[in-house]
């Protein structure tokens, strides 16, 4: 299972290590900052949709964060 947590903390450590602030990366994937703020807090509630664009934009590998181990 994919914890919501990990996820978040994903978005927030390749959202940084490539220079973005939330609000870039808002506006690259389509989402509003306050959507980014809870994602990377790892609110369970978020859209999946919204989340899976925001993690392609960051070229996350979603088969990582499925695996549950290793470094993103």
């Amino acid at each position: 299972m994919i914890d919501a947590h990990k996820i978040g903390n994903a978005v927030r450590t390749a959202r940084k290590e490539q220079g973005l602030t939330q609000e870039q990366l808002a506006a690259m994937s389509g989402v509003g900052r306050r959507f980014i703020i809870e994602l990377e807090n790892g609110k369970e509630s978020c859209n999946l949709g919204k989340t899976l664009n925001v993690i392609s934009t960051l070229g996350i590998d979603v088969k990582l964060l499925a695996r549950g181990g290793g470094e993103l």
